[in-house]
């Protein structure tokens, strides 16, 4: 391995191998400003993954960058416990009012994984408040992904992420994840009547009364590989959580906030849960805010007198934090102003354009979008579903052959991920495909030795 810098020889990068990120020269970003990232050389970069799937009108917006300082001459954070925040009580209340239908509450939190645990433990204690201990279940999706927390990875189904942890985890009852091209059932869309909805109805019956939720991602699971679920697979799971008196949780954490091309990826399908988790661009991207909204039926199970000790037992220092709530008011502000959820439409059309040629090309399995979020799914084989050997790093390859092309990307596995900020302009969706496709040729193209 290299040695890094001075600087660099303390800091633990996450999901990183550390014995070879610093023989791949990482570029130290130092400024960003719209799509844009510089590092500390001076070379320009495209933010093709909106820093982690987290940053919405891109970097140094003037309208966030003005809310945070003017909250700076006020106060950066007091806690939540025992008093009141002006900009906390304001930013629940306009949430209440974008949410799907009947969301009403909301408990703040500073990141998804912690929104997630928050949607388990109200989940849980809602029955045990309610006096059905029996419900202590949890129904999730194969290869989910819900953050890191203890309560998050247990709903997790990612090998590769969590077969590690296993002996610290809780079970859960998982269902094959609704991936069309790789269908549990072995059927084809045209003909399986959403046999994989089905399967969530018949576990919902085999143990009815012991499940306390239904956790999901909505209409596409990011951490997996962008897996798109089909047409009506969240209405059908909505019914079948109906009929079992069951809740349901939502994790838009990825999704929300316009990467699906609605603000939340529920709307597509008028779908409504009990929970929803929500994070990354609820601030815009800029500081670590994440939100848990509940329903009024849920939220009235946890009020009775102090002595019952129903009140939900959780909290975070920076439950609420000030400087992110005024974030998260101006990035709201902005989605309204500039009509941003509107401007989508010709912007997902742009990617799913420019994403086409490599729907036939010799080395790609799959490609899957909706809104401005992509996968592309590498493969030595597609025809036969071969993957290639785990050693070739072959998403990684490409990633590198798109940094030097002057665009940030990250891959999942074999899944080039793309993600653009919604502020991203059509010719930049544009060169961003035009390099994804040349670095794909580029990785595809240069051999198989490691």
């Amino acid at each position: 391995m290299t040695e890094p810098d001075t600087g660099a020889r303390h800091l633990w990068h996450p999901f990183t191998q550390m014995r070879a990120f610093f023989d791949e020269d990482p570029p130290s970003i130092v400024r960003g400003d719209g799509c844009f990232l510089w590092d500390d050389r001076g070379r320009k970069y495209f933010d093709g993954i909106s820093s982690l799937w987290c940053n919405v009108h891109g970097h140094r917006r003037r309208e966030i960058d003005d809310a945070i300082r003017a909250q700076l001459d006020r106060v950066a954070h007091t806690t939540l416990l025992g008093l009141r925040s002006p900009l906390a009580d304001d930013l629940a209340r306009r949430l209440a009012g974008i949410a799907p239908p009947g969301l009403r509450w909301t408990f703040f939190s500073d990141s998804g994984s912690a929104a997630v645990e928050i949607a388990l433990k109200i989940a849980f204690q809602y029955w045990r408040n309610r006096g059905e201990v029996a419900r202590t279940l949890f129904v999730t999706l194969g290869q989910a992904y819900h953050g890191d927390t203890i309560g998050s990875v247990s709903l997790g189904g990612i090998d590769l992420f969590h077969s590690t942890f296993h002996p610290l985890l809780f079970d859960c009852i998982r269902i094959p994840a609704p991936h069309c091209r790789r269908c549990a059932s072995g059927l084809r869309p045209a003909d399986c009547d959403l046999a994989c909805a089905a399967k969530v109805e018949r576990v919902l019956s085999e143990h009815r009364g012991r499940v306390a939720a239904v956790v999901l991602e909505p209409l596409v699971q990011g951490a997996a590989g962008i897996i798109v679920h089909p047409n009506g697979y969240l209405a059908r799971v909505r019914e079948a959580c109906d009929r079992h008196e069951t809740l349901l949780v939502c994790d838009e954490v990825a999704t929300g906030f316009g990467r699906t091309g609605r603000m939340f990826a529920c709307e597509h399908e008028s779908v409504s849960p009990d929970v929803l988790c929500l994070a990354k661009g609820l601030s815009g991207g800029y500081l670590p805010l994440a939100a848990t909204l509940t329903t009024e039926r849920v939220f009235d199970a946890f009020l009775g007198e102090h002595h019952e000790g129903r009140h939900f037992f959780h909290g975070h220092t920076f439950t609420g934090n000030a400087l992110a709530c005024a974030a998260a008011h101006a990035s709201l502000d902005v989605f309204e102003r500039d009509r941003v959820i509107a401007s989508l439409p010709l912007k997902v059309s742009r990617l799913a354009a420019g994403l086409a040629p490599l729907r036939d090309h010799p080395h790609v399995f799959e490609v899957r979008q909706i809104g401005l979020m992509a996968g592309v799914e590498l493969s030595e084989y597609p025809a036969a579903d071969a993957p290639y050997a785990p050693k070739l790093r072959m998403g990684h390859r490409v990633i590198m052959a798109a940094r030097r092309r002057g665009v940030i990307l990250r891959p999942l596995g074999d899944v080039v991920v793309l993600m653009p900020p919604l502020a991203a302009t059509e010719a930049e969706i544009d060169e961003l495909c035009r390099v994804t496709v040349a670095s794909i040729e580029e990785a595809t193209r240069t051999g198989h030795d490691p």
